[in-house]
């Protein structure tokens, strides 16, 4: 038998060559307009006389925050924090109300119920096909400042509350840093009581009431904590057109928090109607024939399952609300974006106070990412 010797192509025609010489040049290509990028903002700044470091973060602000203790005598470096804390405070709370909201909405639309389940289409349909930044312009110049009442004739709902063109005053938290150690410690002890009781159920076979028997330690170390600890409610009072005490949520951070909420929830409500379509229907008629009420039925059974498969894209939904919290600027909302652009107008260099601002943001959507990767591992069934 004569072998038979396969010569190589040419290099030129060497498909594995010329994949690695193309990723190459691209490579090559992006470096360079990178490079040239820097020469020219290097250039223009000596050129222009701007610096380019960011020694600008020690200077006085020259401007004040609303809504904190921020003075504009403080650094730059000060307000930029601040930023950052209203920024992560309209984020994380969005997160949640969008996330409930999402929920039940999503819920809703498959009700057999026909008015919720239009309602909830109609909601959905509505809000997601109109652009965010109208839906913010809406919520502040049509919500927050012109159906509110003026001061003096402000809503007091249960008198515990106040609401008013001027802000939103709910009661407040006296105590609050110790009174969140016990909320920890009571969610720490819930998850213990749950766990215990499953590892139960799964050895005797008896039932768990593992949510049952949570829910009331965690009552009971709630309880035991708030009077350990002497919390207390400041409930705000208005006396004429001041009102005082609680805490006060501006009509910029309702206006923002509000939009974000409304617009993101439409999204979510998609993703849960999707993900509760992509349960197999088997789980349910099982459920249904163990007898489970329907609530039970999609509490234990359907949206456990359901949420397995809708981490990942609610996860995008968090990344893009904390991007648009970007948009309080238009509504004079102090957030990272509105304190940058702010500070370049006072005489910061705007090539590192952005470059900055885009660091932080790019931190905070790694910081999503991560934990949305951790929740979908752990969620994801085991299998071998």
């Amino acid at each position: 038998m004569i072998a038979t010797r396969t010569s190589r192509p040419p290099l030129w025609r060497d498909v594995r060559v010329l994949k690695w010489a193309f990723q190459l040049a691209v490579l090559v290509a992006a470096v360079a307009l990178v490079y040239v990028l820097v020469i020219n903002v290097n250039r223009n700044s000596e050129r222009l006389n701007i610096p380019t470091d960011f020694g600008y973060l020690d200077n006085p602000s020259q401007f004040p925050i609303p809504d904190s203790d921020f003075r504009q005598t403080q650094p730059v470096r000060d307000a930029v924090g601040q930023g950052l804390i209203n920024t992560v405070r309209v984020s994380v709370a969005g997160m949640v109300l969008a996330t409930i909201l999402g929920t039940l909405v999503g819920v809703a639309r498959l009700s057999t119920n026909w008015l919720v389940r239009s309602a909830a289409t109609a909601f959905v349909e509505t809000i997601r096909n109109i652009p965010l930044l109208l839906i913010v312009i809406f919520s502040y110049g049509s919500l927050a400042i012109t159906t509110f009442p003026r001061i003096d004739e402000a809503w007091e709902p249960g008198g515990v509350a106040i609401l008013s063109n001027r802000g939103v005053y709910v009661p407040a938290l006296e105590e609050a840093p110790p009174f969140l150690g016990v909320v920890a410690v009571a969610l720490l002890a819930a998850w213990a009581v749950s766990r215990w009781r499953r590892e139960v159920a799964d050895r005797t076979g008896t039932p768990s009431h593992g949510g049952l028997l949570a829910t009331a330690t965690a009552a009971a170390v709630l309880i035991a904590g708030w009077f350990a600890v002497g919390a207390a409610f400041d409930v705000p009072v208005l006396e004429g057109r001041i009102a005082s005490g609680g805490l006060r949520i501006s009509p910029e951070l309702f206006a923002i928090g509000f939009a974000l909420v409304i617009y993101t929830a439409s999204h979510i409500a998609e993703i849960v109607r999707g993900s509760i379509q992509a349960v197999a229907s088997g789980q349910g008629e099982a459920a249904w024939a163990l007898a489970l009420s329907p609530i039970h039925r999609l509490r234990d059974v359907i949206l456990p399952q359901a949420f397995r498969i809708a981490i990942p894209p609610l996860g995008n939904q968090y990344l893009n609300l904390t991007k648009n919290s970007t948009l309080g600027a238009v509504v004079s909302y102090y957030e990272l974006a509105q304190v940058t652009s702010i500070s370049v107008g006072n005489g910061a260099p705007a090539v590192p106070a952005y470059l900055l601002t885009l660091g932080i943001f790019l931190v905070l959507s790694l910081v999503i990412s991560a934990l949305v990767n951790v929740a979908n591992r752990r969620a994801a069934v085991v299998t071998r």
